[in-house]
């Protein structure tokens, strides 16, 4: 592996570097972003009974701010709803921002990765080539062997660049799709405490 590395020249450094990038923020963003760490049910099924047996107390408030981050969310909104339902929503709306970026972390850097990586390759690939036609131009095309450098130098950079892009790029797409559905989530679990609260709406007796 090693001697594969050094055959890829200087560009290897910062195509591994990118590599490595790639994978902690990919397993990281894995955990992160597991439902029943975002939005647990059982938090939200012991939230609707509170709310069912009239049972919600500061104590409560702050064990639901502290579960989740769609915890948080709702959290917001009932600390502020004797305040009325715009000051309601504005609140939940608030804290929804913040619990999104925090969501959101690290994806900009592994697209980074993703469109960067290609580009490392096909840098490799130029250098390489340049490297093959500087020793065609000293020593012409008897060199086999010197030639075969340049030319390997330019396809390792090349498909190391794409295996490290490749997979970078699918898990960006799969964690933004996976943001945007438990976003959609918090909105609507959002929207029904809203509408619980100010009696419109009833829940039933499991607080689905």
């Amino acid at each position: 592996m090693f001697e594969l590395l050094k055959a890829g020249g200087i560009l290897m450094v910062p195509i591994v570097a990118c590599s490595i990038l790639a994978l902690a923020i990919i397993l990281e963003r894995f955990w992160s972003l597991r439902a029943s760490r975002v939005a647990p049910s059982q938090s939200l099924n012991e939230l609707w009974r509170w709310i069912k047996k009239k049972e919600l107390n500061g104590r409560k408030l702050k064990a639901l701010q502290g579960s989740s981050p769609m915890g948080r969310v709702l959290a917001s909104g009932l600390m502020n709803a004797k305040h009325g339902r715009e000051i309601m929503k504005e609140s939940i709306e608030h804290e929804a921002s913040q619990v999104i970026h925090e969501l959101e972390r690290f994806l900009n850097p592994l697209g980074t990765v993703a469109t960067i990586t290609p580009l490392l390759g096909l840098l490799g690939t130029v250098i390489g080539m340049i490297k093959v036609f500087a020793e065609i131009q000293l020593a012409g095309v008897g060199n086999a062997g010197n030639l075969a450098g340049g030319i390997s130098e330019a396809l390792i950079t090349t498909a190391s660049g794409l295996s490290v892009a490749i997979p970078a790029l699918i898990a960006h797409r799969y964690f933004i799709r996976r943001v945007d559905e438990l976003v959609v989530n918090m909105e609507q679990e959002a929207i029904k405490l809203v509408e619980v609260v100010h009696g419109d709406r009833e829940i039933d007796v499991e607080g689905a």
